[in-house]
């Protein structure tokens, strides 16, 4: 079984995605640090992907999943932090190649954007994918 800990965190918008979402990550053996909200109340998403990559790097090698109504606020706030490389995908593939070429700790979706389907199979693409360091390595080292 997995030890690590997958922290999960939304906005307003993407409060639905985020409840299933915690389920898929237990079922694939992970543990959920759920950062919030916790209700449909209007909340400013910079917050919750502040508190989530602050709590990343409190907590390597530990992995984040942030949710939107777009993907995009999120993808951006989180891409603020040293030692966050937040990735912005629509499909598992993008989630893939994100983990396994970008070394992404933090997996960015849009609720709006996305089905639930797509988001699962993102999800596990994300969590199963490792970095593969070699020739990406030194492009990442340059990302800070």
């Amino acid at each position: 079984m997995n030890q690590r800990t997958i922290a999960i965190a939304s906005d307003h918008a993407g409060l639905q995605l985020k409840e299933a979402l915690k389920k898929e990550i237990e079922l694939l053996g992970f543990s959920v640090h759920d950062i919030g909200p916790h209700d449909t109340q209007s909340v400013d998403y910079p917050d919750y992907a502040n508190m989530l990559c602050e709590w990343i790097k409190n907590n390597t090698p530990n992995l984040g999943v942030l949710i939107c109504g777009s993907g995009i606020g999120m993808s951006i706030a989180a891409n603020r932090h040293k030692g966050i490389r937040a990735a912005l995908c629509q499909n598992g593939l993008m989630a893939k190649l994100s983990r396994q070429h970008n070394d992404a700790n933090v997996l960015c979706m849009g609720e709006r954007l996305i089905g639930i389907e797509v988001a699962k199979d993102c999800l596990k693409q994300f969590l199963a994918t490792e970095f593969e360091g070699g020739r990406h390595q030194g492009r990442v080292t340059k990302l800070g």
